[in-house]
């Protein structure tokens, strides 16, 4: 099978709302008119951001994923994807398992494969994605004001969890089977917020999706609107066995990356509001500091003392 043959039989799908999809020198789209129109990029390595031992169906979904909580974090109504990939050789069994995957969530959110390319090299995946939002309304990371309340979606830490037991580095029987299980899954098929991103609109002033770590993607939304905010150490939301022992998991909840859940910001007069939109959404939120006036943030304890951390959330380069 060469290159052409692999597109045709794993990668070429209908995309109806495409003017041309996969098949040309380059894909023609037409957005909705008076909407805005997003784009996001994610790259995926082996053994940066995936062991080598992954299934491929799960690659697939993750691949996908990553990508469409960046559209969750704008608020936007995901559209179109074109995946880039580098193989260092033809494996069907493979590409039947991350297409299979890929297109399952793809089917799930309506995003349809428009185009992308192929090469030989070091397993490497990459998806550019499309999305809309209503004409000025997107989240945005630099509209979060003083006295606003600071969100987070869903479960922290279970990503970090996992991969630090892939490597070895927790001690035996300090989490549960149970837990790691959950762990792993999540770490394989993390779930994208895309209907609590759209359910914001309106709501929330700021987001920002919570990849490397919730005090460093907390810190971009800081940064872009020139504030700071507290953090409250003790309502970083976990698994119930994590939540038990909040203090020994404390760096992998507030800096352990691989969460892709959502951090907001929103007022305090939205607290209903909020509570309404992740209940129309299907996942839970907690609300986990506030922003001030300053810069950066600060993890604090109940008796409000900062607590340093050894890192703040992942560096690809560190």
């Amino acid at each position: 099978m060469n290159e052409f043959e692999l597109i045709r039989q794993y990668f070429t799908r209908p995309a109806p709302s495409a003017v041309l999809g996969v098949g040309d020198d380059a894909a023609i789209l037409r957005p909705t008119p008076g909407l805005d129109l997003h784009m996001s990029v994610d790259m995926l390595v082996e053994g940066r951001h995936f062991f080598a031992d992954v299934s491929p169906h799960a690659l697939g979904h993750k691949t996908l994923a990553v990508n469409l909580s960046d559209m969750a974090a704008m608020g936007a109504r995901p559209r179109w994807a074109f995946l880039a990939l580098a193989l260092p050789e033809v494996n069907e069994a493979w590409a039947q398992g991350f297409s299979r995957g890929l297109f399952a969530l793809a089917e799930q959110y309506g995003v349809e494969l428009a185009g992308g390319d192929t090469t030989r090299g070091p397993l490497t995946l990459s998806i550019t994605i499309m999305g809309e939002t209503p004409q000025g309304q997107a989240l945005r990371r630099d509209a979060a004001r003083v006295d606003d309340d600071v969100w987070v979606s869903g479960e922290l830490g279970l990503g970090a969890l996992a991969v630090a037991q892939r490597l070895g580095r927790l001690p035996a029987g300090s989490v549960s089977d149970d837990v790691l299980a959950a762990c792993q899954c999540w770490l394989d098929f993390p779930v994208p917020r895309l209907e609590l991103g759209q359910a914001l609109l309106g709501t929330a002033h700021a987001a920002a999706d919570v990849s490397d770590g919730l005090l460093a993607d907390v810190g971009h939304i800081l940064a872009a609107s020139g504030v700071a905010a507290e953090i409250w150490a003790d309502s970083l939301p976990s698994l119930p066995p994590l939540e038990a022992e909040r203090p020994r998991w404390l760096e992998f909840l507030a800096a352990g990356g691989d969460d892709y859940e959502l951090c907001f910001t929103a007022p305090l007069s939205a607290r209903e509001a909020v509570l309404a939109a992740a209940e129309q959404a299907g996942c839970r939120v907690t609300r986990i500091g506030r922003v001030v006036a300053g810069s950066g943030a600060r993890l604090l304890d109940a008796t409000g003392q900062v607590i340093t951390l050894n890192k703040a959330g992942y560096d690809h380069f560190a």
